[in-house]
Protein backbone atom coordinates (compact mmCIF):
# COMPACT_ATOMS: atom_id res chain seq x y z
CA UNK A 1 0.00 0.00 0.00
CA UNK A 2 1.48 3.61 -1.13
CA UNK A 3 1.74 5.98 1.38
CA UNK A 4 -0.57 9.59 1.27
CA UNK A 5 0.65 12.46 -0.50
CA UNK A 6 2.50 14.19 1.72
CA UNK A 7 2.33 18.26 0.67
CA UNK A 8 5.55 20.94 2.22
CA UNK A 9 6.00 24.12 1.29
CA UNK A 10 8.93 24.47 -1.72
CA UNK A 11 11.62 26.83 -1.65
CA UNK A 12 11.84 28.11 -4.98
CA UNK A 13 8.08 28.66 -4.42
CA UNK A 14 8.98 31.60 -2.14
CA UNK A 15 12.49 33.17 -3.10
CA UNK A 16 12.71 36.07 -5.24
CA UNK A 17 13.30 35.45 -9.04
CA UNK A 18 16.61 37.20 -9.23
CA UNK A 19 17.79 35.23 -5.83
CA UNK A 20 20.83 33.43 -7.11
CA UNK A 21 20.08 30.41 -4.90
CA UNK A 22 16.69 30.36 -7.03
CA UNK A 23 18.84 30.62 -10.60
CA UNK A 24 21.10 28.12 -9.26
CA UNK A 25 17.73 25.96 -9.05
CA UNK A 26 15.97 26.32 -12.36
CA UNK A 27 18.99 25.43 -13.68
CA UNK A 28 19.21 22.58 -11.55
CA UNK A 29 15.30 22.03 -12.76
CA UNK A 30 16.06 22.02 -16.77
CA UNK A 31 18.91 19.49 -15.86
CA UNK A 32 16.15 16.76 -14.07
CA UNK A 33 13.93 17.03 -16.46
CA UNK A 34 16.45 16.59 -19.30
CA UNK A 35 17.22 13.55 -16.77
CA UNK A 36 13.69 12.30 -16.38
CA UNK A 37 13.17 12.85 -19.89
CA UNK A 38 9.80 14.91 -19.43
CA UNK A 39 10.15 17.36 -22.32
CA UNK A 40 10.05 14.06 -24.72
CA UNK A 41 7.42 12.33 -22.99
CA UNK A 42 5.00 15.31 -22.92
CA UNK A 43 5.40 15.78 -27.13
CA UNK A 44 4.65 12.30 -27.66
CA UNK A 45 1.79 12.54 -25.54
CA UNK A 46 1.24 15.49 -27.48
CA UNK A 47 1.46 13.69 -30.93
CA UNK A 48 -0.30 11.04 -30.11
CA UNK A 49 -3.69 12.22 -28.39
CA UNK A 50 -3.96 14.91 -30.68
CA UNK A 51 -4.74 12.77 -34.38
CA UNK A 52 -2.68 14.10 -36.70
CA UNK A 53 -4.27 17.40 -35.99
CA UNK A 54 -2.31 20.37 -35.48
CA UNK A 55 -3.35 22.67 -32.60
CA UNK A 56 -3.86 26.77 -32.73
CA UNK A 57 -3.61 27.22 -29.13
CA UNK A 58 -2.00 26.17 -25.88
CA UNK A 59 -1.49 26.68 -22.20
CA UNK A 60 1.28 25.53 -19.79
CA UNK A 61 0.47 25.98 -16.27
CA UNK A 62 3.18 26.72 -13.59
CA UNK A 63 6.08 27.22 -16.74
CA UNK A 64 8.29 28.99 -14.66
CA UNK A 65 10.94 30.35 -16.69
CA UNK A 66 9.70 28.80 -20.31
CA UNK A 67 12.46 26.39 -21.14
CA UNK A 68 10.47 23.09 -20.79
CA UNK A 69 7.99 23.96 -22.98
CA UNK A 70 10.50 25.30 -25.43
CA UNK A 71 11.83 22.16 -25.24
CA UNK A 72 8.55 20.76 -26.34
CA UNK A 73 8.17 22.86 -28.95
CA UNK A 74 11.68 22.49 -30.95
CA UNK A 75 10.36 18.42 -30.58
CA UNK A 76 7.03 19.25 -32.21
CA UNK A 77 7.70 22.48 -34.31
CA UNK A 78 9.16 20.11 -37.85
CA UNK A 79 5.16 19.02 -37.19
CA UNK A 80 2.76 21.90 -35.90
CA UNK A 81 3.32 25.38 -37.27
CA UNK A 82 1.65 28.79 -35.62
CA UNK A 83 1.20 27.50 -32.21
CA UNK A 84 0.39 30.39 -29.70
CA UNK A 85 1.20 29.31 -26.56
CA UNK A 86 0.64 30.95 -22.94
CA UNK A 87 3.14 30.19 -20.50
CA UNK A 88 1.32 30.78 -16.96
CA UNK A 89 3.52 31.14 -13.84
CA UNK A 90 2.99 33.03 -10.33
CA UNK A 91 6.35 35.19 -11.74
CA UNK A 92 7.15 36.31 -14.89
CA UNK A 93 10.52 34.96 -15.83
CA UNK A 94 10.84 34.38 -19.20
CA UNK A 95 13.71 35.66 -20.92
CA UNK A 96 14.36 37.34 -24.32
CA UNK A 97 16.43 34.21 -25.27
CA UNK A 98 13.54 31.94 -24.21
CA UNK A 99 11.19 34.13 -26.58
CA UNK A 100 13.27 34.06 -29.07
CA UNK A 101 14.08 30.35 -29.31
CA UNK A 102 10.45 29.91 -29.32
CA UNK A 103 10.34 32.56 -32.50
CA UNK A 104 12.76 30.65 -33.80
CA UNK A 105 10.54 27.55 -34.59
CA UNK A 106 7.94 29.51 -35.18
CA UNK A 107 5.49 29.58 -32.43
CA UNK A 108 3.91 32.74 -30.60
CA UNK A 109 4.89 32.77 -26.80
CA UNK A 110 3.18 34.58 -24.18
CA UNK A 111 4.75 35.09 -21.13
CA UNK A 112 1.35 35.50 -18.56
CA UNK A 113 1.66 36.34 -14.91
CA UNK A 114 -1.26 35.12 -12.69
CA UNK A 115 -2.91 32.77 -9.97
CA UNK A 116 -3.48 29.66 -11.95
CA UNK A 117 -7.17 29.62 -10.77
CA UNK A 118 -7.90 33.09 -11.18
CA UNK A 119 -6.55 33.19 -15.10
CA UNK A 120 -8.47 29.95 -15.69
CA UNK A 121 -11.81 31.27 -14.51
CA UNK A 122 -11.58 34.12 -17.28
CA UNK A 123 -9.50 32.28 -20.42
CA UNK A 124 -10.72 31.83 -23.13
CA UNK A 125 -10.80 28.33 -24.00
CA UNK A 126 -7.53 26.24 -25.83
CA UNK A 127 -6.53 23.34 -27.45
CA UNK A 128 -4.25 22.10 -25.09
CA UNK A 129 -3.51 22.85 -21.29
CA UNK A 130 0.06 20.64 -20.23
CA UNK A 131 1.44 20.73 -16.82
CA UNK A 132 5.18 19.73 -15.65
CA UNK A 133 6.05 19.15 -12.34
CA UNK A 134 3.27 21.00 -11.02
CA UNK A 135 -0.02 19.94 -9.70
CA UNK A 136 1.64 18.08 -7.00
CA UNK A 137 1.61 21.50 -5.56
CA UNK A 138 -1.81 21.18 -4.68
CA UNK A 139 -3.78 19.42 -2.01
CA UNK A 140 -6.30 16.76 -3.57
CA UNK A 141 -9.36 19.56 -2.66
CA UNK A 142 -7.23 22.23 -4.52
CA UNK A 143 -6.79 19.92 -7.10
CA UNK A 144 -10.40 18.71 -7.65
CA UNK A 145 -11.30 22.37 -8.48
CA UNK A 146 -8.07 23.26 -10.74
CA UNK A 147 -9.05 19.46 -12.84
CA UNK A 148 -12.73 21.15 -13.15
CA UNK A 149 -11.53 23.94 -14.40
CA UNK A 150 -8.93 22.27 -16.82
CA UNK A 151 -11.84 20.69 -17.94
CA UNK A 152 -14.02 23.38 -18.75
CA UNK A 153 -11.06 25.16 -20.89
CA UNK A 154 -9.37 22.31 -22.82
CA UNK A 155 -10.23 19.22 -25.01
CA UNK A 156 -6.53 17.66 -24.37
CA UNK A 157 -5.03 17.72 -20.89
CA UNK A 158 -1.23 16.38 -20.47
CA UNK A 159 0.46 16.44 -17.13
CA UNK A 160 4.12 14.82 -15.47
CA UNK A 161 4.56 14.40 -12.28
CA UNK A 162 7.13 12.95 -10.30
CA UNK A 163 6.47 9.56 -9.07
CA UNK A 164 5.45 9.56 -5.53
CA UNK A 165 8.47 8.93 -2.89
CA UNK A 166 11.24 9.00 -5.96
CA UNK A 167 13.66 11.45 -6.47
CA UNK A 168 16.81 12.06 -8.30
CA UNK A 169 19.06 15.32 -6.76
CA UNK A 170 22.63 14.14 -7.72
CA UNK A 171 24.62 17.48 -7.88
CA UNK A 172 21.72 19.53 -6.97
CA UNK A 173 22.13 23.06 -4.67
CA UNK A 174 20.36 23.10 -1.07
CA UNK A 175 17.23 24.79 -2.56
CA UNK A 176 16.45 21.87 -5.24
CA UNK A 177 17.40 18.93 -3.06
CA UNK A 178 15.08 20.52 -0.54
CA UNK A 179 12.11 21.06 -3.10
CA UNK A 180 13.08 17.46 -4.73
CA UNK A 181 12.43 15.63 -1.21
CA UNK A 182 9.41 17.50 -0.77
CA UNK A 183 7.69 17.07 -4.31
CA UNK A 184 8.67 13.40 -4.23
CA UNK A 185 6.20 13.03 -1.06
CA UNK A 186 4.26 15.13 -2.80
CA UNK A 187 4.04 13.00 -6.15
CA UNK A 188 1.41 10.82 -7.44
CA UNK A 189 0.92 6.91 -8.02
CA UNK A 190 -1.96 4.39 -9.33
CA UNK A 191 -5.29 6.41 -10.19
CA UNK A 192 -4.41 9.04 -7.83
CA UNK A 193 -5.36 12.22 -10.92
CA UNK A 194 -8.29 10.23 -12.10
CA UNK A 195 -9.85 10.12 -9.35
CA UNK A 196 -10.03 13.76 -8.84
CA UNK A 197 -10.63 14.36 -12.63
CA UNK A 198 -14.48 15.20 -13.17
CA UNK A 199 -16.89 11.66 -13.75
CA UNK A 200 -17.49 12.72 -17.23
CA UNK A 201 -18.17 10.00 -19.61
CA UNK A 202 -17.28 12.34 -22.39
CA UNK A 203 -13.60 12.15 -21.29
CA UNK A 204 -11.34 9.45 -21.42
CA UNK A 205 -8.10 9.37 -18.94
CA UNK A 206 -5.00 8.08 -19.04
CA UNK A 207 -2.33 7.51 -15.69
CA UNK A 208 0.69 5.48 -15.66
CA UNK A 209 3.91 5.26 -14.21
CA UNK A 210 6.26 7.10 -17.08
CA UNK A 211 10.39 5.84 -16.30
CA UNK A 212 11.73 5.53 -13.34
CA UNK A 213 11.06 8.83 -11.77
CA UNK A 214 8.05 10.50 -13.70
CA UNK A 215 4.27 9.91 -13.80
CA UNK A 216 1.86 10.87 -16.68
CA UNK A 217 -1.75 11.73 -16.89
CA UNK A 218 -3.75 12.36 -19.95
CA UNK A 219 -7.39 13.62 -20.47
CA UNK A 220 -8.82 13.91 -23.56
CA UNK A 221 -12.38 14.89 -24.70
CA UNK A 222 -14.28 12.55 -27.02
CA UNK A 223 -14.89 13.27 -30.79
Amino acid sequence: MSLPRRLEPEWLDHLPADDPRAMRSRRDLTRVNSFMGNAGRMADALLRHTAGETPRTMMDLGSGDGQFMLQVARRLAPRWRNVSVVLLDQQNIVSQATRAGFAEVGWRVEPTSADVADFLARANPVDIITANLFLHHFVDEQLTQLLAQIARATSLMVACEPRSRLLWVVGCNDVSVHDAVVSARAGFNDKELTALWPRDPQWQLHEHTAGLFSHRFIARRNR
